[in-house]
């Protein structure tokens, strides 16, 4: 039911862009092809990272004549160069040296030693970061967007001066503008980085060598993955948190499995600790502690400090000042349901506007953002974001957790299946991690989903989808799964949501 009447109401949204689109005031054609004797564009793009170079791609195949301008060098944003991939190219071969260290053996494979090639480990990072910034680059002119390498900020509310990196000027006109310019990372007090001893996302993806001792400062989701990275290459791992949980998202339940499984790779945690000085003067960097609520202090000594305090928007140097674009307390800028700004033809997405700061949200945010402008219908529902941990196990999660859905009064069943129980997970040796199914008590409705198992980030998108259509714990346990599949434990975690599973 709710999926015929979603099919509805995307038809008649359909039908009704297409009346608007060919009697909005951006009368484009559909087909190929710009408007020619102009400088002007329908659409500039202000930042090359997922949410703006996907902006720009959708704008000109929606038929808008598209300008991106990114002052990098590079497409593909702080997610590509900096941020998602290269750490997940760094976890993902760390990961096979720990394997190798550890479970190898126990799959029949053995041999009289391994060791770690630090630069080549960190060449095919590189490489694989090259590649795809170039295939952004390419996917440009496919798409003929117009691409100026180059820092922007408004002249007007149609007009960006760019600084580019050759060292000249330019002026580029648009009927829209779409700041889409990310974050940065966010600072402590009293804390310089500088990428060496004490270093930030970008500094721990480019280490010449192994530290002996690493601590990290913030236990979110960028600090537990690239503690993990460089605890499995050897080095002690201790992170403190000025909270009393790590990962302050995630379901109470699940976070304490996730916590207890980390620290059974030896990473140490300090909770409820606030760090009041970092001292880097001599050889090593030593951080003064104490308790979040106060008391006696400590010394805790490191050779690298990692500073993953969560992240910024990113809109210094903009001109936001100069046409007047409204932003919050945090530097967030505000926008309508439309992604428009109070400054007309002045749009925003990603990490620059309020709400969930990941790559993927502001692709979504691309997208329905470009739509609008075009006169068609746009639409992201961020709670149907989903959030990941590219740890090992994975902790993957969409809709509520079991204290949001308390908070609501709302009553609910949850079910749960362990993938100990889970026959492929068993095959092949890595079976630490559960599915929790959260519904709705009365109706069935699905409010959450989340999973601690291995590759948990890709077995999250049928609970996703499931969620985007209304769907209930039964519908997902009587449809299909192949045997013997991870995703059998969402089936059997549904089953035990509204029934009872069949094997456990």
């Amino acid at each position: 039911m709710a999926i015929s009447t979603l099919a509805r109401r995307k038809a008649t949204t359909f039908l009704s862009s297409r009346l608007l689109y060919s009697t909005s005031k951006y009368s484009f054609s559909l087909t190929r092809g710009f408007a020619s004797g102009s400088d002007e564009n329908d659409v500039v793009v202000i930042g090359g990272g997922p949410g703006g170079y996907v902006a720009a791609i959708k704008a000109a195949q929606l038929g808008l004549k598209t300008t991106c301008i990114e002052k990098r060098g590079t497409l593909g944003g702080t997610c590509l160069n900096v941020g998602c991939i290269p750490s997940k190219a760094l976890l993902h071969s760390s990961h096979m040296f720990h394997e190798a260290q550890h479970s190898f053996a126990n799959h029949g494979v053995k041999f009289s030693s391994v060791e770690v090639d630090l630069p080549a480990m960190m060449g095919q990072k590189d490489k694989a970061v090259s590649n795809l910034t170039r295939g952004i680059e390419g996917l440009f002119k496919k798409n003929k967007v117009n691409y100026v390498k180059g820092y922007g900020k408004f002249l007007s509310p149609s007009e960006i001066s760019v600084d580019t990196v050759e060292g000249g000027n330019s002026v580029v006109k648009g009927k829209n503008i779409i700041i889409a310019t990310g974050s940065d990372v966010k600072g402590l007090p009293g804390i310089t980085i500088d990428e060496k001893k004490i270093v930030s996302s970008t500094g721990a993806l480019a280490l010449t060598e192994i530290p002996k001792r690493l601590v990290v400062i913030g236990a979110g989701y960028i600090g537990l993955e690239m503690g993990s990275v460089w605890g499995r290459l050897g080095s002690e791992v201790t992170v403190v948190e000025f909270a009393s949980d790590i990962v302050p998202t995630m379901d109470g339940e699940v976070r304490k499995q996730f916590q207890r499984a980390l620290e059974k790779q030896k990473m140490k945690f300090m909770l409820n600790t606030k760090v009041v000085s970092v001292d880097a003067t001599g050889d090593g960097v030593k951080l003064t502690l104490e308790p979040s609520a106060g008391g006696d202090q400590t010394i805790l000594e490191a050779d690298v400090v990692l500073v993953s305090a969560g992240r910024v928007p990113f809109t210094s140097g903009l001109g936001l000042d100069t046409i007047g674009v409204e932003t919050d307390k945090a530097g967030r800028i505000l926008v309508n349901e439309r992604f428009a700004t109070n400054v007309p033809g002045v749009h925003a997405i990603g990490d620059v506007i309020p709400g969930p700061m990941l790559a993927h949200k502001a692709e979504e945010d691309g997208v329905a953002c470009v739509e609008f402008i075009a006169g068609k219908e746009g639409h992201v529902d961020y709670d149907m974001v989903p959030g990941v941990v590219y740890t090992h196990p994975e902790v993957a999660y969409v809709g509520k957790t079991e204290e949001q859905v308390k908070s609501l009064g709302v009553d609910y069943r949850v079910g749960k299946f362990p993938f100990l129980a889970n026959s492929r997970a068993k095959a092949i040796d890595d079976a630490e991690g559960i599915v929790k199914v959260i519904a709705e008590k009365e109706s069935d409705k699905i409010l959450g989903v989340h999973i601690m198992s291995p590759n948990a980030g890709e077995l999250i998108h049928e609970a996703v989808l499931a969620l985007q259509y209304g769907a209930s714990s039964e519908d997902i346990a009587r449809t299909c799964h192949a045997h013997p599949t991870m995703s059998e434990a969402l089936k059997e975690a549904a089953m035990a949501t509204y029934d009872k599973p069949i094997h456990m």
